[in-house]
C-alpha cells in the first residue's frame, strides 16, 4: 500500500493458535481502537530468516505477553487497529512514518480520520515541501457525492461544485477535534479521483502541487491600508503562499506556534506592536492588523495579557527554554479559573551581557510588578521555563513576598548537570529542525556541527539544500543566539531550597529520542515523577500529577492538554496563600 493511501482493508481475526498484538513504540498494547504496530504471536510464528542473524534480531522478539517459555513474536512493521466488530483493520506500514517539526507522523492514520468524515470516500495524505521550503503535511481527498454536486453548478466553486476553501476548513475542523495539532494537514486537494500507476498503485507523482485555494480560507478580499499589507506580506512569505487576503486565518493556513515566534520577530523589525496573545485571540488578518500600529516599543516591557479577566490574583507563565510563551495560550483557555493569566517574556538579552537566571527573574519581577505590585504570586513554567519560574519565586521570597502556587509542567532536574557544550545543545536544536533530511547529508550536517557556531551551521544546511537558498538567515540565527543565552544562563544555576511548595505535572509517556540526540542517554530524572526535584524539596513540597502523553503531546494533543488545564485547575483551586513546608 501506499504510504498515506486509507484504502479501509479487514484484516479479519486470528487463526487458530495464533496470537495478535497491537502495541506502541514502547511495546505496550494500545488501548482498543487505537492504531499500534501489529505483533504475531504463537504456533505459527517461524524461528527467524535463514542466514540473517540481524534481521531476525529485528523482527522475531521475544514475547512477553505469552507466558511460554522462550516464545517469540514477529513484528510485522504494519499498523492496524480494532474496528467495533472485533476485526482488525489494516493503516499502512510503520516505516512509512515522516517527520514534520520533530514530530513522527503517520500519514495513513490522518487519513483514517479523514475517511470518518462523511464527505470523505477516498483519502491520502503526504508529506511535502511548500513554497518557502517548509515541509508540510497535504491531503488530497476524494468526495463522496452529495446533493448539489452536479458538475458545472451555477455560481459555485471547485470540483463538483463546492468551495474548497470551504471544505478546507471542514476537514480541518474535523480533524483538529480528534488528532493533535501538529497532524492537522496544512492543505487539504480535492480530486475527481486519486491518480494511479498501470498497476493499480498511488502515483505519488501525479499528486497536484495544492494551490491557494487548499487552504482553510474565506472569499479573497486584498489586504487593506500598510498594516494589513505588511502582514499579508510576512505570512505569505512564512506559509509559502501567493497572496494571503484579509479575511484568511493565520493557523487555518497552516501556521503553527514556530512560525508563530518567526511572525513576531519579523513584525517586530517592521515597527509592529505585536504579541503572540494578539496572534492567538485574533488570527484574522484584518482582526489582528486593526489591533496594531507602526510605533516602537521598548522590548519586552510588558507582560502579554492571555486572560485579563478574573477576581483572585494573576497566574503568570514563563517562556519554555525557546522562549516561547504560545502553550499557555492554548492552556489557559481549557483551564477553569477565576483569574487572570499574564505570559512573562524574556528580557532583552542585549541588556545582560551574558546573563544569569537571577539577572533575567529580577527583571521579570520588575515586569510582573507592573500588573500585580505585590503577591502573593502565582507561577507557571513548561519544560527548561520551569527554571526561570522557581528562580523568580526565588528572587520573590527575597524581597518578602509570598508565593502561594508553583506549577511545573514536566520539569527535569538533570541527576548531574549538563555534560555536554553549550554550543552543542544549540547545534542539536538546529540539527532537530532538519530531521526529514535524508541520512547521507544529516550526518554530513552532524559532523560539520562539532566544530561550527549557529550561524556556521545554517550557512552550511543551506548551502547543501536543506534550507531554501533564497532564505535570509539573519533572523534565525538571532533567534538562535538568543535561545543560547538563555541556556548559557541555566547552566550557572543551581537551585535552592526554598520554603515553598510544587505541582508537577508529569508526563507519564517517555519521549522518543529524536534523530540529533539518538546517542544521548535519557536522564534517569526523566522518568520518575518528581523530575529530580525531590533533590532540592522535601517529599512534602513536591505534588506530583500524572498528565497522559510524552513531553510534547501532553501539550499537543487536545485530549491531553484538557487533562493537563482540569489537572492544574483543581491544584490552583485548592492553593492556598500560606507557603507550603519544604
Amino acid at each position: 500500500m501506499a504510504r498515506g493511501e486509507a484504502v479501509v482493508e479487514t484484516i479479519g481475526r486470528p487463526i487458530s493458535n495464533t496470537r495478535v498484538y497491537l502495541l506502541d513504540g514502547d511495546g505496550q498494547p494500545v488501548p482498543f481502537g487505537a492504531v499500534g504496530e501489529l505483533y504475531i504471536g504463537g504456533a505459527g510464528v517461524a524461528r527467524g530468516y535463514l542466514n540473517r542473524p540481524e534481521l531476525t534480531a529485528e523482527r522475531f522478539l521475544a514475547d512477553l505477553f505469552s507466558g511460554e517459555a522462550n516464545a517469540r513474536m514477529y513484528r510485522t512493521g504494519d499498523l492496524a487497529r480494532y474496528r467495533p466488530d472485533g476485526n482488525l483493520e489494516f493503516l499502512g506500514r510503520n516505516d512509512e512514518q515522516v517527520k514534520i517539526r520533530g514530530f513522527r507522523i503517520e500519514p495513513s492514520e490522518i487519513a483514517a480520520r479523514l475517511l470518518e468524515h462523511k464527505r470523505v470516500r477516498e483519502a491520502v495524505v503526504v508529506a511535502r515541501e511548500d513554497r518557502a521550503g517548509q515541509m508540510r503535511l497535504v491531503a488530497y481527498v476524494v468526495c463522496a457525492p452529495q446533493a448539489g454536486d452536479e458538475a458545472g453548478a451555477e455560481g459555485e466553486a471547485g470540483a463538483g461544485g463546492e468551495d474548497p476553501g470551504a471544505l478546507a476548513g471542514a476537514l480541518r475542523a474535523h480533524l483538529g477535534a480528534r488528532l493533535p495539532d501538529y497532524m492537522v494537514p496544512a492543505a487539504f486537494v480535492r480530486l475527481e479521483a486519486l491518480p494511479l500507476t498501470a498497476n493499480g498503485k498511488l502515483d505519488r507523482k501525479g499528486l497536484p502541487v495544492p494551490d491557494d485555494d487548499a487552504y482553510a480560507r474565506r472569499g479573497y478580499e486584498a489586504p487593506q491600508g500598510a498594516v494589513e499589507t505588511a502582514l499579508a506580506a510576512i505570512w505569505a512569505e512564512l506559509l509559502g503562499l501567493e497572496r494571503v487576503g484579509r479575511h484568511d486565518n493565520f493557523f487555518e493556513l497552516g501556521g503553527h506556534s514556530l512560525l508563530a515566534v518567526q511572525l513576531l520577530s519579523r513584525a517586530s523589525n517592521l515597527g509592529l506592536k505585536l504579541s503572540a496573545s494578539d496572534l492567538f485571540r485574533t488570527p484574522l488578518l484584518k482582526d489582528l492588523a486593526s489591533k496594531l500600529n507602526f510605533e516602537r516599543r521598548p522590548s519586552n516591557a510588558e507582560v502579554i495579557p492571555i486572560r485579563a479577566a478574573g477576581s483572585q490574583p494573576p497566574l503568570f507563565f514563563v517562556p519554555t527554554g525557546l522562549g516561547d510563551c504560545s502553550y499557555a495560550a492554548k492552556l489557559v483557555s481549557e483551564m477553569d479559573t477565576d483569574c487572570p493569566a499574564y505570559a512573562v517574556p524574556w528580557p532583552d538579552f542585549n541588556e545582560l551581557c551574558p546573563p544569569t537566571l537571577e539577572e533575567m527573574a529580577s527583571q521579570a519581577i520588575g515586569v510582573m510588578k507592573e500588573t500585580q505590585p505585590s503577591g502573593p504570586y502565582r507561577l507557571a513554567g513548561y519544560s527548561l521555563g520551569g527554571f526561570l519560574a522557581y528562580a523568580i519565586a526565588e528572587h520573590l521570597l527575597r524581597l518578602g513576598e509570598a508565593v502561594s502556587f508553583m506549577a511545573f509542567i514536566d520539569v527535569t532536574l538533570p541527576e548531574n548537570g549538563s555534560t555536554i557544550s553549550l554550543n552543542q545543545i544549540m547545534n542539536e536544536l538546529v540539527l532537530e529542525g532538519l530531521e526529514m533530511l535524508d541520512d547521507e547529508r544529516f550526518a554530513e550536517l552532524e559532523r560539520f556541527a562539532e566544530q561550527s557556531s549557529i550561524s556556521q551551521l545554517l550557512e552550511k544546511a543551506q548551502q547543501i539544500g536543506a534550507i531554501p537558498s533564497n532564505r535570509d538567515l539573519r533572523n534565525d540565527v538571532a533567534m538562535y543566539e538568543k535561545i543560547a543565552r538563555f541556556h548559557g544562563a541555566l547552566q550557572g544555576y543551581e537551585p535552592p531550597s526554598l520554603p515553598i511548595g510544587i505541582h508537577q505535572f508529569y508526563a507519564t509517556e517517555i519521549c522518543p529520542p529524536r534523530r540529533a540526540r539518538a546517542k544521548s542517554p535519557i536522564d534517569p530524572e526523566a522518568t520518575s515523577p518528581a523530575r529530580g526535584w525531590d533533590r532540592v524539596l522535601s517529599a512534602a513540597a513536591i505534588h506530583t500529577v500524572p498528565v497522559p502523553g510524552d513531553h510534547a503531546t501532553m501539550m499537543n494533543i487536545p485530549g491531553n492538554r484538557r487533562l493537563l488545564a482540569r489537572a492544574i485547575s483543581m491544584a490552583f483551586a485548592r492553593s492556598t496563600f500560606r507557603p507550603c513546608p519544604v
